[in-house]
């Protein structure tokens, strides 16, 4: 390589995905409230140390501090990525980065769905139960409300409860109400 091309890859003819490294270092780094010093300190504890003023140099300098590999591997570590999703286009990786927490919102709900009809199985067992003691109905639906109103820190109303839940409940559903 002649010292004419090594100029043109340190300055602004260097490859793109270059600049991507460079522009999702920013982005991961803002998105997480880190200073230049506090991701200097992780990548020391990460075992691939870069002073302050270098990743700064990388975000913002004119020209950008290029990123040898071991930085790279570095930053993946650091913000939990692997090297095509440092090298992409930031933009991208930012879809995949919401992908990911939609999946695992979509994870969540499915847990959710699947707790709801446990709770409504359930809650059909307690019904028959109760059906079949009739002297121990105010009791059950007594200490269901108590339990709901402890596991929900008094905020029972505010989670939107199944409508079958509070017409179960029937007056018991005033002991999980907060008392003012």
């Amino acid at each position: 390589m002649s010292s004419e091309e090594g100029a043109a890859r340190a300055g602004p003819d260097r490859p793109l995905p270059e600049d991507y490294v460079a522009q999702r270092i920013k982005l991961e780094r803002e998105a997480r409230g880190w200073s230049t010093v506090t991701l200097s300190e992780r990548m020391a504890e990460a075992g691939h140390p870069v002073n302050q003023a270098a990743i700064w140099r990388i975000e913002s300098g004119k020209p950008r501090r290029r990123v040898n590999l071991d930085e790279a591997i570095g930053f993946c570590k650091v913000f939990d990525l692997d090297m095509d999703e440092l090298t992409s286009p930031p933009g991208q990786i930012a879809n995949a980065h919401v992908r990911k927490l939609i999946a695992e919102y979509v994870g969540h709900y499915k847990q959710h769905l699947a707790a709801r009809k446990e709770m409504r199985r359930i809650q059909g067992q307690l019904q028959e139960y109760t059906d079949a003691n009739p002297n121990q109905e105010d009791l059950v639906k007594g200490f269901l409300a108590h339990e709901l109103a402890v596991a929900s820190n008094g905020e029972f109303h505010r989670h939107f409860p199944p409508s079958k839940l509070i017409s179960y409940l029937g007056e018991h559903v005033k002991d999980i109400t907060p008392k003012d």
